[in-house]
């Protein structure tokens, strides 16, 4: 099945993805810091470079897109129609490495938490994950 945009504007629309800053995850830093937690973004130094890190409490946050990390039993989550082995594949390896650099940071002591985008709008959710830090 061909791609119902042309090349051009399919590289922009790419183009235009985020991979850090992204809307979640600047809604859960706002949470955050309007709940009086001070952290650290993108800490290369760290295991897949989480999203946030919380050295205080030795915690990092990754907030996932649905999409780009297969959230399981989500309506966000659909496998495309075009070069479904070519995302499939991008896909899994996301999921692949989400795995081994959960593994490596748990191993290293620190607490792994992931949000994912598809939850940020329910509030028992961010309550739960101010529990999650400091528990």
């Amino acid at each position: 099945m061909a791609d119902v945009h042309s090349q051009e504007t399919r590289s922009f629309n790419m183009s235009q993805i985020r991979g850090t800053n992204t809307k979640p995850e600047i809604l859960v830093r706002k949470f955050l810091f309007s709940n009086g937690l001070r952290f650290r973004l993108h800490n290369k130094k760290l295991p897949g470079t989480p999203d946030i890190a919380l050295p205080k409490y030795k915690s990092v946050i990754f907030v996932h897109g649905c999409f780009w990390h297969g959230h399981n039993g989500c309506k966000k989550f659909t496998i495309p129609k075009t070069r479904t082995d070519f995302w499939l594949n991008k896909i899994n390896t996301n999921i692949v490495n989400d795995q081994k650099h959960t593994t490596t940071l748990q191993t290293k002591g620190w607490k792994v938490i992931t949000i994912w985008e598809c939850e940020l709008k329910n509030e028992k959710v961010m309550q739960k994950l101010l529990r999650q830090i400091k528990d």
